[in-house]
């Protein structure tokens, strides 16, 4: 069955509504009907929130309707469903009279279920259809909007704000993202769980986000796909508005089998896949890591001009393993040194310096080392883009030192201080060059999972940027940042450095 895309105000009443009405909300705290009426109104929400059950009974301060008849006219936009799959249908007829026009349906039994789940289903679209009500679902997780405050969710969390806005087949994936965006302090714009996406599919949401002023990078979790060249039209232009990162499940045999059971969605062949993503300008990532990270960084790092990358390292290892990893990308070239940049580190780092690259600074910096040699990197023509890596170290050691037996005698005090305010400058000045130049500097450090309130990751994170947990997925990250950057210029006739 073809149904008509949802139109801009559908998805407004979606997303920013007026009012929100739980229908099947409970006093049971265990029960889908309470959390998503705690979870809107813990969010903050400000729009006039209305709640339904059998009894009237009151759920945390909402006094409760016992009919959808008794809302008043004109108020509410959007119905966030609990009800049993037998009482939707008269449910939704009785929303549409009251002006609802979104409604977001978490009830199971449909088209993931049996023959008749997938009657049920069609009958679900053909009847939302004809009241006009925009239907998200079913057997759906739930919607998230910070613009307007919104978490109508039957699960946690919440995200802090950004410009990233997810669309997901998997409400599992929602959450996914969402804690990570928790985690690195990249927020979040919109999200979205498709459920069976019976009227509403993932590509109908990623195209609403394209022209969203409140998003500027897409992130989207697929299993199947029922119209292929719908799908890739669809993400072709959003591509061409914003970056726009997916990872697929279903890509092997076995996966295609939990799919299937899973949504009711059957896989499409991964190599058509990999080259439609490619073809239409779509970052495809392998893992819900890689694929958050790609999109934070789209959201939070400057476009590169080119693939020349510098490494930038307080301790050798690091640098060799990362320069591998370089080695081995299609995309990213490990620069060589210019001479006009060699003789710049001279000047400020001690004759042991690798004097190559990766730069190695070989435990030579003091006070403002770091800073003024990033900053050199970064102003050179030659590089495109850096990745540095030692940043903590200095705040590690003041950890042990502070919660060790002397602490804060013997100047252990003073010393700690000091250690922990140079990793918090050294973050600073990784951002403030990085905008200042228009260049990308990626920090990577094992202390961002490790001990992440340590002052180094910690102030990473308070300048708006990931703090990635190593060397390889910092990699990875640049990797899809220097793809889309060179993508967007060849399309554009734009130049673009590109050296292998």
């Amino acid at each position: 069955m073809t149904v008509p895309a949802a139109t801009e105000a559908q998805f407004r009443a979606l997303f920013e509504p007026r009012g929100v009405l739980i229908a099947g909300a409970s006093t049971h705290p265990g029960k889908f009907g309470f959390v998503s009426l705690h979870n809107l109104l813990a969010s903050g929400y400000s729009g006039k929130v209305f709640a339904t059950n059998r009894d009237g009974a009151e759920v945390l301060g909402i006094n409760c309707l016992t009919s959808v008849d008794d809302l008043p006219d004109g108020e509410v936009d959007l119905v966030f469903v609990c009800t049993p799959k037998s009482a939707n249908l008269e449910l939704l007829r009785a929303c549409a009279a009251k002006g609802i026009t979104a409604a977001f349906v978490t009830s199971a039994g449909y088209g993931e279920a049996d023959e008749a789940g997938i009657a049920d289903e069609a009958e679900l679209v053909a009847v939302c259809q004809e009241l006009g009500i925009l239907l998200a679902g079913p057997n759906g997780q739930g919607v998230v909007s910070t613009p307007a405050n919104l978490c109508a969710q039957i699960v946690a969390p919440y995200p802090p704000a950004g410009q990233i806005a997810i669309a997901s087949q998997s409400g599992n994936f929602v959450s996914s993202f969402l804690n990570w965006s928790i985690a690195t302090g990249v927020g979040i714009s919109r999200a979205v769980s498709a459920g069976n996406a019976a009227a509403t599919s993932v590509g109908d949401y990623l195209s609403f986000y394209a022209s969203d002023s409140k998003t500027e990078v897409g992130l989207a979790y697929v299993e199947g796909i029922d119209n292929g060249r719908e799908f890739f039209e669809q993400t072709r232009s959003v591509a061409a508005h914003m970056p726009l990162v997916v990872l697929k499940g279903g890509a092997t045999d076995t996966g295609a089998r939990a799919a299937s059971s899973h949504t009711g969605s059957l896989a499409t062949n991964d190599k058509v896949f990999d080259g439609a993503c490619r073809q239409a300008g779509v970052c495809r990532a392998a893992t819900v890591e890689e694929a958050f990270e790609a999109a934070a960084t789209f959201a939070t790092q400057p476009r590169p001009r080119g693939n020349r990358v510098v490494v930038m390292t307080t301790a050798g290892g690091w640098g060799v393993v990362t320069a591998d990893a370089i080695g081995h990308s299609r995309t990213l070239h490990l620069v060589q040194l210019p001479d006009d940049l060699l003789a710049e580190l001279d000047e400020l780092l001690p004759p042991r310096w690798s004097k190559n690259n990766p730069v190695d600074l070989a435990g030579g910096e003091t006070r403002d080392t770091i800073p003024l040699v990033l900053e050199r990197i970064a102003a050179n023509d030659s590089v495109d883009a850096i990745i540095y890596l030692g940043l903590g170290i200095q705040s590690n050691q003041a950890a042990l030192l502070r919660n060790g037996p002397f602490y804060p005698d013997h100047g252990i005090e003073r010393i700690v201080a000091y250690h922990e305010r140079q990793d918090e400058r050294f973050a600073h000045a990784a951002a403030e060059v990085s905008d200042r130049v228009g260049k990308p500097i990626l920090t990577a450090t094992e202390l961002a999972v490790s001990h992440p309130d340590n002052p180094g990751p910690r102030t990473v994170r308070a300048t708006g940027r990931v703090c990635y947990s190593s060397a390889n997925r910092a990699v990875r990250a640049l990797e899809h940042l220097v793809w889309d950057a060179e993508f967007r210029a060849t399309r554009a006739g734009l130049p673009f450095t590109s050296r292998s």
